[in-house]
């Protein structure tokens, strides 16, 4: 059965948890420290590749990579609902806030840090 919402898969993944006792262990910090694990776990797949092989990865190696970036999303879902944050409206925020710090006429085709761009020139 899949659910296309993060709702449902909270859900989910909350009953999953609780089936198991498994509540206590999934704290915001247990989990925190699991996910950062596993981002570690996807980036070693792409560790040496040039950039056109990390976009064209044979159907194994893909396979793998969506698995490790499933277990990421378990782990952030989870700690979302722990911590009672909405993700999507979370995303959307963060979006708006770097609309407003890169701004399309500043930053077009340079992808630097915020900070690392030469100041706005006053009008």
């Amino acid at each position: 059965m899949h659910n296309d919402c993060l709702d449902g898969l909270s859900q989910r993944l909350r009953e999953f948890a609780r089936q198991r006792d498994w509540e206590q262990f999934h704290s915001p910090k247990n989990l925190s420290m699991a996910m950062i694990a596993e981002c570690a776990e996807l980036v070693e797949h792409f560790q040496w590749l040039s950039e056109e092989q990390s976009m064209s990865l044979p159907a194994q190696k893909k396979t793998e990579v969506a698995l490790e970036l499933a277990d990421i999303l378990i782990y952030l879902v989870r700690c979302a609902e722990r911590l009672d944050i909405d993700l999507v409206a979370a995303a959307y925020e963060k979006i708006g806030i770097n609309e407003q710090r890169y701004p399309v006429a500043r930053v077009f085709g340079d992808a630097r840090r915020a900070d690392e761009y030469p100041p706005e020139e006053e009008n």
